[in-house]
């Protein structure tokens, strides 16, 4: 196959100084409702890179849950190997791939934990069967085949076949908080509009980066 010949023409519009806000959070949250107005697949979708305890660099997606507190917040099994890299090294980098808006947006910083009340009240508000795979999953761990993932489900089914479920004691959310946001816009003839923030001592520095 021939990869060379797939590309394809940015043509959306530009970004330009007069368009950023002060605070990188607003210009973010705009886009991500703009991305959530378009009904792009996913739209709150993420990839998140850590550092795993092997030295290696490894991507997954997960799913933004929440802009507050300065930073991005996503939930996940504190005994997954992104907790588990985390615990070892807990900075990360964030991209938001929005191709249909010819838009990415790129974060990178500290990621600690959220409090157990956050959390509760995400848990609380998820579909009883999310919730229920989430006492199911030994997340990251070997399974033996599908049936035996099923039988797990079952077996939570089961033991909280009627109440409330709680949330379990493995399970809870995450905060990104940035040192950096990059907003990059596609551009005609590969002349992309690149803006990074900064955080520092007195708030936010911004510079235009070349494409």
């Amino acid at each position: 196959m021939n990869y060379e010949e797939h590309r394809r023409n940015y043509v959306l519009g530009g970004l330009r100084r007069e368009n950023l806000t002060d605070n990188p959070f607003e210009l973010f949250e705009n886009w991500q409702a703009q991305a959530i107005a378009a009904e792009l697949k996913d739209p709150t979708a993420v990839s998140l890179a850590t550092l795993e305890p092997s030295g290696n660099l490894w991507q997954r997606i997960v799913l933004l849950k929440g802009v507050n507190e300065g930073g991005f917040v996503f939930f996940t099994n504190y005994e997954s190997n992104k907790a588990r890299a985390l615990a070892k090294d807990n900075r990360g980098a964030m991209l938001f791939p929005w191709h249909e808006l010819d838009r990415q947006v790129s974060a990178s910083g500290c990621i600690t934990k959220i409090s157990d009340e956050e959390s509760d009240r995400y848990f609380a508000s998820r579909p009883r069967a999310s919730q229920l795979g989430a006492w199911a999953s030994s997340q990251s761990r070997p399974v033996a085949n599908r049936d035996t993932l099923i039988t797990q489900y079952h077996s939570a089914e089961q033991r909280f076949a009627e109440g409330p479920i709680p949330r379990p004691p493995h399970w809870g959310g995450y905060r990104l908080v940035p040192e950096q946001i990059e907003f990059w816009q596609g551009g005609e003839h590969r002349l992309h509009d690149r803006f990074r923030y900064v955080r520092g001592e007195h708030g936010w520095s911004i510079e235009r980066l070349q494409p």
